[in-house]
């Protein structure tokens, strides 16, 4: 059916996190970790995605959240597809998520998910997974959706995102300004905080200012603190918001303005 192959708009957002491994895996060569709440499912998605033209590495499987740690612990996996149930108990796959983020740095976690609920799509990305995938989603989306999270890109569609960012919303009102109206960064730290939402890596954001990575990491530590974040891809959600939103205001200026010289003439 035409309805089955309908695509949201998909936002891949440059989460510009350095990805430092020693032993980094071939060009365009994904190697993937699949955990699901059963063997057959594991075997399904593994050999739908060998079918497919995509670049695959060493294709491991595991179906609860002691074989998916154990797995990762003895090899070197890419990207994490998770299921949100695993045979240990439903959400698991969420709650494992923020283990291997713990564990695995350089791993980066893709959840999968029945249909897009609001608190299951929050608890995903607040414990560090890098996209949330529907099952009812062709798989060609599915292979964009690996390919932009293995390049280190975070992967949301339109109604992941407004809900990601209406939480923000409720949980703090965040500004960049004072009540007063000053700024709350140094000259610096914006040089730093814009050149980061504009998804450059933290060793491309000290190349173009002449710092060093460490440097720019604790400047980064102060932006998030004084902007009340606590993770990288908040802070370009957040940048994303206040740019939409500025678009928006001066939308409304402009009509306004376009209005008062209408009753002028």
């Amino acid at each position: 059916m035409n309805s089955l192959r309908f695509q949201r708009d998909l936002i891949p957002l440059s989460t510009a996190v350095a990805r430092t491994r020693t032993s980094p895996s071939p060009t365009n060569s994904i190697r993937i970790l699949i955990g699901e709440e059963t063997h057959m499912g594991c075997q399904l998605l593994s050999d739908t995605l060998k079918r497919c033209r995509l670049a695959l590495g060493a294709v491991h499987c595991a179906i609860s959240s002691p074989q998916i740690l154990q797995t990762a612990a003895e090899n070197v996996i890419d990207v994490a597809l998770i299921g949100e149930d695993l045979q240990d108990g439903a959400y698991k796959g969420i709650h494992v998520v923020e283990h291997l983020r713990a564990v695995h740095p350089n791993l980066r976690s893709i959840v999968l998910v029945r249909s897009i609920r609001r608190e299951l799509t929050l608890d995903a990305f607040r414990n560090g997974a890098k996209g949330v995938f529907c099952r009812k989603e062709p798989i060609e989306t599915l292979l964009k959706c690996i390919r932009a999270v293995h390049e280190g890109q975070v992967w949301v569609d339109s109604e992941q995102l407004e809900v990601i960012l209406q939480a923000l919303v409720e949980a703090k009102p965040m500004r960049i300004t004072n009540v007063l109206g000053a700024c709350l960064l140094t000259k610096r730290e914006d040089e730093v905080a814009s050149l980061v939402a504009e998804g450059l890596t933290n060793r491309e954001v000290a190349t173009r200012l002449g710092l060093s990575e460490h440097t720019v990491s604790n400047y980064l530590f102060k932006i998030y603190e004084k902007l009340g974040l606590s993770r990288r891809v908040e802070f370009v959600l957040y940048f994303f918001s206040r740019r939409s939103q500025n678009a928006a205001n001066k939308a409304v200026q402009d009509v306004s303005i376009q209005g008062r010289a209408q009753s002028s003439a």
